[in-house]
């Protein structure tokens, strides 16, 4: 596999992007609004604003979205669906959510395409890379649903080899917090957020932002990771314009935790 070149450094925060390509990682629950499950209106109108404000910015953009609102893949024995058919359709639920996006996008003024990891012509294109690239440079929003087209790989992975096959300057995933934990911070409220961490100690700590084959992919091709919390309205614009949202995943050595030497010392004192 080819290790990319380093991306060049972020320039001065300012009205301009300081990515020029990037893939977007969404999980199919952003799509779902407070039912959990399903589509909800409101919630794809706000995911599709987002992806219209990166658009404006003229950044070229990809998105990859889950199907968990839909569908999960399940385990052997809890429904008498094996793993290998329940990855299917979970892939089969991307396509739904990326045509429902696409739908919104366009209503706004966004050129949208679907590409998919296998064959559906009659409802979006097949992946095909060059073909993907003439749409980013056209500024196209390009949707890749049904995740790598194989049973056993996540929608993480699949956003990361989309990027590196792209050339995408960094991997955007938006999640319900606002970036990466030591812990989770939902179980622990003394968790630490970092605000910059390499790829190395992601997966040496184990930090299950994204799965590790995914983390790998990155790191051996050097690409950045920034992950936000999607639910702030503009957050996906601030991150392509450099802001200091959420938590940046590089190759650099890693950084501490935001405010982690003032947890550290209020613990010795507690």
């Amino acid at each position: 596999m080819t290790t990319k070149d380093p991306a060049p450094s972020p320039r001065p925060r300012g009205t301009s992007p300081v990515y020029r390509r990037v893939v977007l990682k969404l999980s199919g629950e952003v799509l779902a609004g407070p039912h959990g499950h399903g589509l909800d209106p409101a919630a794809v109108a706000a995911v599709a604003d987002e992806i219209r404000q990166v658009h404006d910015l003229g950044v070229e953009l990809g998105v990859v979205i889950g199907g968990g609102n839909i569908f999960r893949g399940t385990q052997p024995g809890t429904t008498g669906i094996d793993r290998v058919t329940g990855d299917q359709m979970g892939m089969l639920a991307t396509v739904i959510n990326g045509l429902a996006l696409q739908s919104r996008l366009e209503a706004s003024g966004v050129p949208t395409r679907v590409q998919t990891a296998f064959e559906l012509r009659s409802f979006a294109e097949p992946y095909i890379r060059q073909r993907a690239l003439r749409h980013l440079k056209r500024k196209i929003v390009v949707i890749f649903a049904g995740g790598t087209g194989s049973p056993y790989f996540s929608t993480d992975t699949a956003a990361a080899l989309r990027a590196v096959e792209l050339g995408a300057d960094a991997l955007l995933k938006g999640t319900k917090v606002d970036g990466i934990y030591d812990h989770d911070p939902a179980r622990n409220p003394r968790a630490v957020r970092f605000d910059r961490l390499s790829h190395r100690e992601a997966l040496e700590r184990n930090l299950r932002v994204m799965d590790a084959t995914a983390f790998a992919l990155c790191l051996e091709n050097r690409l950045p990771i920034a992950v936000f919390a999607l639910g702030v309205p503009g957050n996906a614009r601030r991150v392509c314009r450099g802001e200091p949202v959420g938590t940046r995943v590089t190759t650099d050595p890693p950084a501490k935790p935001a405010g982690a030497a003032r947890a550290t010392r209020a613990r010795r004192r507690g």
